[in-house]
């Protein structure tokens, strides 16, 4: 197995941002940025994909969950 390829947000200028791995079967990983040996997270491709729908319909606004 290949070491997964993380990516950060063009919008991270700060460090302490959400990398982000794309699997070949399809998983997502997710972990934080500035430690590499920190936990991964994995999503399935369905998980993910609703994650990102939440996300891009404001789902996840601190503003609408109430912080």
């Amino acid at each position: 197995m290949t070491t997964p390829r993380f990516a950060t947000s063009s919008f991270c200028h700060h460090g302490g941002c959400v990398a982000v791995a794309a699997l070949p079967d399809g998983r997502v990983l997710v972990r934080d940025d500035k430690h590499e040996e920190s936990a991964v997270l994995a999503f399935t491709a369905e998980e993910w994909r609703d994650f990102v729908q939440g996300v891009k319909n404001g789902e996840f606004d601190p503003a609408t969950l109430g912080a």
